[in-house]
Protein backbone atom coordinates (compact mmCIF):
# COMPACT_ATOMS: atom_id res chain seq x y z
CA UNK A 1 0.00 0.00 0.00
CA UNK A 2 1.80 3.39 -0.75
CA UNK A 3 1.21 6.06 1.01
CA UNK A 4 0.95 9.19 -1.07
CA UNK A 5 2.25 11.71 1.70
CA UNK A 6 5.93 9.69 1.92
CA UNK A 7 8.23 10.68 -0.93
CA UNK A 8 9.39 8.94 -4.01
CA UNK A 9 12.07 6.81 -3.90
CA UNK A 10 14.85 5.34 -6.71
CA UNK A 11 17.02 3.07 -5.82
CA UNK A 12 19.64 1.17 -7.29
CA UNK A 13 22.71 -1.56 -7.08
CA UNK A 14 25.29 -3.17 -8.49
CA UNK A 15 25.64 -7.24 -8.66
CA UNK A 16 27.62 -6.65 -4.72
CA UNK A 17 24.64 -4.42 -3.34
CA UNK A 18 21.92 -6.93 -4.91
CA UNK A 19 20.94 -8.76 -1.49
CA UNK A 20 21.14 -5.33 0.50
CA UNK A 21 19.13 -3.32 -2.06
CA UNK A 22 16.73 -6.11 -2.15
CA UNK A 23 16.26 -6.16 1.59
CA UNK A 24 15.84 -2.39 1.78
CA UNK A 25 12.98 -2.25 -1.32
CA UNK A 26 10.96 -5.04 0.76
CA UNK A 27 11.16 -2.96 3.79
CA UNK A 28 10.63 0.30 2.09
CA UNK A 29 7.72 -1.00 -0.30
CA UNK A 30 6.09 -2.43 3.32
CA UNK A 31 6.32 0.57 4.87
CA UNK A 32 4.92 1.78 2.28
CA UNK A 33 7.28 4.03 0.02
CA UNK A 34 6.61 3.99 -3.96
CA UNK A 35 9.96 2.97 -5.06
CA UNK A 36 11.45 3.37 -8.66
CA UNK A 37 13.95 0.05 -8.65
CA UNK A 38 16.16 0.66 -11.27
CA UNK A 39 17.95 -2.42 -10.73
CA UNK A 40 19.85 -4.96 -10.83
CA UNK A 41 17.92 -7.59 -10.00
CA UNK A 42 19.93 -10.76 -10.17
CA UNK A 43 23.79 -11.21 -8.78
CA UNK A 44 25.19 -10.98 -12.35
CA UNK A 45 28.21 -8.87 -12.39
CA UNK A 46 27.54 -5.43 -13.85
CA UNK A 47 29.01 -1.71 -13.51
CA UNK A 48 28.06 0.10 -10.53
CA UNK A 49 28.28 3.48 -12.70
CA UNK A 50 25.10 2.98 -14.85
CA UNK A 51 22.98 2.44 -11.68
CA UNK A 52 24.06 5.36 -10.29
CA UNK A 53 23.70 7.16 -12.84
CA UNK A 54 20.15 6.10 -13.73
CA UNK A 55 18.54 6.48 -10.26
CA UNK A 56 20.47 10.25 -9.77
CA UNK A 57 18.47 11.20 -12.93
CA UNK A 58 15.11 9.88 -11.68
CA UNK A 59 16.02 12.19 -8.97
CA UNK A 60 17.65 15.20 -10.95
CA UNK A 61 14.34 15.23 -13.27
CA UNK A 62 12.04 14.54 -10.19
CA UNK A 63 10.73 11.24 -10.67
CA UNK A 64 11.88 10.25 -7.20
CA UNK A 65 12.70 12.47 -3.99
CA UNK A 66 15.71 10.72 -2.72
CA UNK A 67 18.13 8.16 -4.02
CA UNK A 68 19.28 4.98 -2.44
CA UNK A 69 22.24 3.26 -3.70
CA UNK A 70 23.94 0.19 -2.85
CA UNK A 71 27.30 -1.21 -4.09
CA UNK A 72 30.12 -3.48 -1.80
CA UNK A 73 31.50 -0.68 -0.11
CA UNK A 74 29.25 2.13 -1.34
CA UNK A 75 32.34 4.56 -2.02
CA UNK A 76 31.91 3.65 -6.46
CA UNK A 77 27.86 4.66 -6.30
CA UNK A 78 28.74 7.66 -4.47
CA UNK A 79 31.52 8.77 -6.41
CA UNK A 80 29.32 8.10 -9.89
CA UNK A 81 26.20 9.71 -8.02
CA UNK A 82 28.34 13.10 -7.03
CA UNK A 83 29.51 13.71 -10.90
CA UNK A 84 25.61 14.71 -11.03
CA UNK A 85 25.50 18.40 -10.19
CA UNK A 86 22.12 18.65 -8.80
CA UNK A 87 23.02 15.80 -6.22
CA UNK A 88 24.15 15.26 -3.12
CA UNK A 89 25.06 12.06 -2.30
CA UNK A 90 25.82 10.81 0.83
CA UNK A 91 28.19 7.86 1.97
CA UNK A 92 26.98 6.58 5.40
CA UNK A 93 27.16 3.64 7.13
CA UNK A 94 25.35 4.07 10.94
CA UNK A 95 22.80 6.15 11.44
CA UNK A 96 24.32 9.37 12.48
CA UNK A 97 25.87 10.13 9.52
CA UNK A 98 22.92 9.65 7.80
CA UNK A 99 21.23 12.27 10.24
CA UNK A 100 23.59 14.90 9.60
CA UNK A 101 24.17 14.42 6.09
CA UNK A 102 19.97 15.83 5.57
CA UNK A 103 20.21 17.87 8.14
CA UNK A 104 23.13 20.14 7.39
CA UNK A 105 24.16 18.91 3.65
CA UNK A 106 20.71 18.62 2.50
CA UNK A 107 21.83 15.03 0.95
CA UNK A 108 19.04 13.71 -1.82
CA UNK A 109 21.02 10.17 -2.32
CA UNK A 110 22.41 8.38 0.26
CA UNK A 111 24.61 5.69 -0.78
CA UNK A 112 25.75 2.43 1.49
CA UNK A 113 28.01 -0.39 1.29
CA UNK A 114 26.31 -4.10 1.40
CA UNK A 115 30.08 -5.41 2.49
CA UNK A 116 30.57 -2.86 5.17
CA UNK A 117 26.84 -3.11 7.30
CA UNK A 118 23.67 -5.39 7.22
CA UNK A 119 20.13 -5.70 6.91
CA UNK A 120 19.07 -3.84 10.62
CA UNK A 121 21.85 -1.08 9.81
CA UNK A 122 20.45 -0.22 6.25
CA UNK A 123 17.40 0.08 7.26
CA UNK A 124 17.89 2.14 10.56
CA UNK A 125 19.81 4.37 8.22
CA UNK A 126 16.58 4.52 6.24
CA UNK A 127 14.68 5.43 8.59
CA UNK A 128 17.04 8.65 10.06
CA UNK A 129 17.42 9.57 6.70
CA UNK A 130 14.44 9.84 5.70
CA UNK A 131 12.67 11.13 8.85
CA UNK A 132 15.17 13.83 8.68
CA UNK A 133 14.50 17.46 7.41
CA UNK A 134 16.95 19.78 5.87
CA UNK A 135 17.88 22.79 8.49
CA UNK A 136 18.83 25.36 6.06
CA UNK A 137 20.00 28.30 7.69
CA UNK A 138 23.65 28.50 8.42
CA UNK A 139 24.06 25.89 6.13
CA UNK A 140 22.44 27.74 2.80
CA UNK A 141 25.54 29.62 2.04
CA UNK A 142 27.56 26.27 2.29
CA UNK A 143 25.50 24.17 0.10
CA UNK A 144 25.54 27.43 -2.79
CA UNK A 145 29.58 26.60 -2.41
CA UNK A 146 29.09 23.12 -3.54
CA UNK A 147 27.71 24.34 -6.71
CA UNK A 148 30.45 24.72 -10.01
CA UNK A 149 32.03 27.79 -10.32
CA UNK A 150 30.25 30.56 -12.81
CA UNK A 151 33.55 32.04 -14.19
Amino acid sequence: MENSSLPVLAIGSDHAGFPLKSALARWLRAAGYELHDFGVHAPERCDYPDYAHKVCRAVEEGAARFGILVCGTGIGMSMAANRHPAIRCALVSEPLSAEFARAHNDANVVAMGSRMIGEEMGIAILKTFLATAYEGGRHDQRLAKLSPPTC
